[in-house]
């Protein structure tokens, strides 16, 4: 690694990585507003921005000076993404001004080692951007790892076949693969600053958030269902005072 991407990887080190995306009818889908959160996010103290096809990455790209982590959703049946597919999604959104590439590494989308294993080098050698390697199991992690990958996330834990599905952080996936040395970001179902903390505790690099920071529709979603659980506990005198 040179030190370009050597200074590049300390950048993000023990940094808040916020991910700006929204899409299908969401209301912030158009690059203009997510570049604005991106720049909220830059003022607010964030490391990094992750930021989803090449319109999105270039636009960030240009409004904000943090490193961007470009991605490419490609959408499959079930309404579940493939992330990065293959290095010509990778050229793309390097070409948009991505600074590190991040790519799916599960077992459930690239069982094939040796296209992964290559994939990954590919991007590293000839695109010359480090690579984060979204997973979701331990198996996969240190797969990804021993392949060369420069940042391990758990971007997928819950989201394929081989993790059950959640709504927190994963931290058990996360302190096995600090443990075994390697460089893993968190990232998945973190909404408190709380939860940040004890991510870091547990031997994480950085700390991605993306919709308790950058999705008021969900974050609203969150208040009225609060409110919706009290009224009820007052409906069925949970709520009565002893």
């Amino acid at each position: 690694m040179d030190d370009r991407l050597r200074n590049l990887m300390r950048a993000m080190e023990h940094g808040l990585v916020v991910s700006c995306q929204a899409h299908g009818d969401h209301p912030l889908r158009d690059s203009s507003m997510l570049a604005v959160l991106a720049r909220c996010a830059e003022k607010g103290g964030a490391a990094a921005i992750r930021a989803d096809g090449p319109q999105d990455v270039e636009r960030i790209h240009q409004d904000v000076s943090l490193p961007v982590i470009g991605i490419y959703k490609s959408l499959l049946s079930g309404g579940r993404y493939f992330i990065t597919p293959d290095f010509g999604h990778a050229a793309q959104i390097v070409d948009a001004g991505a600074d590190v590439v991040a790519l799916e590494a599960t077992r459930e989308n690239r069982l094939d080692d040796q296209e992964l294993e290559k994939l990954i080098r590919r991007v590293r050698e000839e695109l010359r951007v480090p690579v984060m390697a979204d997973i979701s199991t331990v198996d996969e992690g240190l797969r990804a790892w021993s392949m060369g990958a420069d940042l391990v996330a758990t971007t997928l834990s819950g989201y394929t076949r081989e993790s059950p599905p959640r709504d927190t952080p994963d931290y058990e996936l996360l302190g096995t693969l600090a443990e075994d040395g390697v460089r893993v970001v968190a990232e998945g179902h973190v909404r408190t600053p709380e939860q940040v903390e004890e991510l870091f505790e547990r031997g994480a690099y950085a700390v991605v958030v993306g919709t308790a920071i950058t999705d008021p529709v969900a974050i609203t979603s969150w208040f009225v269902e609060a409110i919706e659980e009290y009224l009820e506990r007052q409906t069925t005198g949970g709520g009565e005072k002893p």
